[in-house]
């Protein structure tokens, strides 16, 4: 099934679809997306990270899970399927495949979905329209780098923080310096490097697509990236996903912050759901770059707007009363947008 989740498109596959064996499950995915080539021209692929993803999903047997999801990245240009990250925005899309698939049956107007995400052993809870016992795309939600409305998608997670690196700070500070660029290595739920746009040499209010033209910005974001793996308990991320490079400025259209994220050699069009709720955290964090640079609202339930070149995704964090981060959610929309066969070149 091809569906769009957030602001991202991928295939979404049962588990007992695709080969057990890892190698050849790559081969065949490879093939169906079309890489390695720039264009994806022999497979579905859209040629961009953002349309190159999968989502594979089966019954969970763990207590209060419904479906276990594994998000597999693949690589345009390159022979690479990484699960070294999860997937925000395609996550939106994982409850109700579960329901078209019969994997989970749908309560009433609204339906539950707990989802194991197995790239980073949390759980997160979906709630989708089901009206009729029925997925119901429909509705009045909408998000920005995505036309029109559709249904909301409630996306909530508890205990995401060092979900990949094994602490919300990997390193132990909440600031590192890099090649003399003061930096956050941050994972609540993603792991981030968040820098100043300025201490990068841009203002962080530039178009992707001059972002991408900055040769030099990327060979320097790419150096620090490779620094930051081992410092994150990522080790040698040469071809891995992770981390995601986000630089910061102070917002422009209302929000908490603007940001422009290369994920990790390209820059993304908006930023990911995931990659969010960290630079949202990254925000709380007394004296970081990106605390500097904020506009945090009062409260316990802080509703944090992280704007980006297409417009903004909002980032949930409720605060205990200790004021530590003690859970965070999202609101994403999704659409199913074809279901049928595709075809590997075997």
């Amino acid at each position: 099934m091809w569906m769009r989740g957030g602001t991202s498109k991928g295939a979404y596959f049962l588990a007992t679809d695709l080969p057990s064996e890892r190698q050849e499950r790559d081969r065949i995915l490879l093939e169906i997306m079309g890489s390695p080539d720039p264009n994806q021209i022999d497979g579905i692929g859209g040629a961009d990270p953002l349309t190159s993803k999968v989502a594979v999903i089966g019954p969970s047997r763990r207590e209060g899970v419904d479906v276990d999801y594994l998000f597999l990245q693949v690589f345009v240009d390159q022979a690479i399927v990484t699960d070294a990250q999860g997937c925000g925005n395609i996550l939106a899309g994982v409850g109700p495949f579960a329901v078209e698939r019969g994997l989970v049956k749908a309560t009433g107007d609204l339906s539950e979905v707990a989802i194991f995400m197995e790239n980073t052993g949390k759980v997160a809870i979906a709630e989708i329209h089901t009206p009729g016992g029925r997925v119901s795309y429909a509705g009045s939600a909408s998000i920005d780098g995505v036309p029109g409305s559709h249904a909301p998608i409630a996306l909530s997670f508890n205990g995401i923080e060092g979900s990949t690196c094994g602490a919300l700070l990997p390193s132990g500070h909440a600031v590192d310096v890099i090649d003399g660029v003061e930096v956050t290595l941050i994972d609540n739920g993603m792991p981030c490097v968040v820098m100043r746009a300025a201490d990068m040499g841009i203002t962080g209010y530039e178009t992707r697509e001059e972002l991408e033209a900055n040769e030099a910005l990327r060979a320097r974001l790419e150096a620090m990236r490779l620094q930051a793996g081992p410092m994150m308990n990522l080790g040698d991320v040469t071809e891995k996903s992770v981390p995601k490079m986000t630089m910061v400025a102070p917002p422009r259209h209302g929000g908490t912050i603007s940001t422009r994220t290369f994920i990790p050699h390209r820059c993304h069009a908006s930023i990911g759901v995931f990659g969010a709720v960290s630079v949202a955290t990254a925000c709380m964090l007394p004296d970081t770059p990106a605390a500097r640079l904020a506009t945090v609202p009062d409260g316990a339930r802080k509703i944090l707007q992280i704007e980006h070149p297409i417009g903004a995704t909002t980032a949930l964090l409720n605060l205990d009363e200790m004021g530590a981060i003690a859970g965070a959610g999202m609101l994403r929309t999704t659409r199913k947008l074809f279901d049928g066969l595709a075809f590997p070149r075997g």
